[in-house]
């Protein structure tokens, strides 16, 4: 029977071996994609992907409304910020705010 730190170097022996063969599968499936791609004359658009990076996820939008009186701003975009509702229910247009 295997002692205990035996195993240990098993384990580690087995979780590197699985990694190289990860990273051999992952080359053969790039380059068969890239020859389909070549071969049917497909790009990234095509197949409907962005691009890493490309997210529009937390890219920030010029404030479209300023508060003049605390210069609280607001996009346009989401919820009504509470200031500029306040104003707007005491009366006040929502374009007198426009920047």
């Amino acid at each position: 029977m295997a002692t205990y730190k035996e195993l240990q170097a098993q384990i580690e022996a087995l979780k590197q071996q699985a990694e190289a063969q990860r990273k051999a599968e992952i080359s053969a499936v790039i380059a068969d994609i890239r020859a389909k791609m070549e071969e049917y004359g497909l790009t990234l658009a095509d197949i409907g992907t962005r691009r890493v990076g490309a997210s529009s996820k937390g890219s920030t939008v010029a404030p479209k409304y300023r508060n003049a009186q605390t210069g609280e701003t607001w996009s346009g975009r989401g919820k009504m910020p509470r200031w500029l509702q306040t104003a707007v229910d005491n009366g006040q247009s929502k374009e007198s705010f426009l920047i």
